[in-house]
């Protein structure tokens, strides 16, 4: 287990769509480890594996004193109602948007037994789980901004690099 380096923009890792993962061994058990001991800290709430490198699909998250994981996620339901509220990454650090996502999001996966996960929430915990799915798609939540809100939004980032 080991707190590991969080990569940030420009990165490329980060605009890599994950591979799934095949085989649960001891690189898997160590990632899931590292995810957990990485997004258990102060004022994180998610973190995807590209984000520390690793191109597989999984993700860690720390919402409300839980912290969990989940293998191969894919949301297989949205919430009608939207929620709008800023949004912040580790990737992109200091820069926090307002960025409209589902109230509702539901997740499906694996975890380390291979056994069948669900993951679901409202408010923080939706935004978290379509975070960290759009990272492993390789994609960031500026991509999700309003056009005249990313150009600003990268200017910003822009001056920062």
């Amino acid at each position: 287990m080991a707190m590991r380096e969080i990569r940030v923009i420009p990165d490329p890792v980060l605009r890599t769509v994950c591979d799934e993962i095949t085989t649960i061994d001891d690189g898997v058990r160590g990632l899931v480890a590292d995810l957990i001991e990485t997004v258990d800290a102060e004022g994180r709430a998610g973190l995807a594996a590209n984000q520390i490198g690793v191109n597989l699909r999984a993700f860690s998250w720390n919402i409300d004193d839980e912290v969990g994981y989940v293998l191969n996620p894919r949301i297989v339901a949205l919430g009608d109602e939207l929620q709008d509220g800023d949004e912040g990454c580790l990737s992109v650090p200091g820069l926090w948007y307002p960025t409209t996502r589902a109230a509702y999001a539901r997740v499906e996966g694996i975890d380390l037994d291979g056994n069948a996960v669900v993951v679901e929430g409202t408010g923080l915990m939706a935004r978290c789980l379509q975070h960290e799915c759009d990272h492993l798609d390789g994609k960031l939540y500026l991509d999700r901004l309003e056009r005249s809100v990313r150009s600003k939004a990268m200017r910003e980032l822009r001056a920062r690099l």
